[in-house]
């Protein structure tokens, strides 16, 4: 965990915010430009336990949770990569936006097979 501004490095960086969402949990880690984790939560670290880990609640608590390290940091502008088809997707975005991050980009990284592996029998 970084705390303060001077071991961030530069600032202006692009910095990105990747959302993880499992129908179990939601972990959302906010990484530099080299991709190095600065700040992380999960519904689980946020207190939740057992089926409220997955609700969109925990996911937006936990998202807010890194966007008030965040901005004390000095960070204002992030890109969101949205990975997986938990409940938590659409509601780390907004906890991001309620603690005063800008979304600069919206990208979904969701792993989609084409033709992928055999069915199973």
């Amino acid at each position: 965990m970084v705390s303060s501004l001077e071991s961030l490095g530069n600032t202006h960086s692009t910095y990105r915010v990747y959302v993880q969402s499992s129908p179990n949990n939601t972990i959302i880690s906010l990484t530099n430009a080299k991709g190095d984790v600065l700040f992380w939560a999960s519904g689980g670290s946020t207190g939740f336990k057992g089926a409220k880990k997955s609700s969109s609640y925990a996911a937006q608590a936990a998202s807010e949770r890194v966007g008030r390290k965040a901005k004390n940091a000095g960070i204002h502008s992030v890109s969101v990569f949205l990975k997986g088809l938990g409940q938590g997707r659409e509601a780390s975005v907004r906890g991001l936006k309620s603690a005063g991050l800008l979304v600069s980009r919206l990208v979904d990284i969701t792993p989609i097979p084409h033709g992928g592996c055999r069915a199973p029998k």
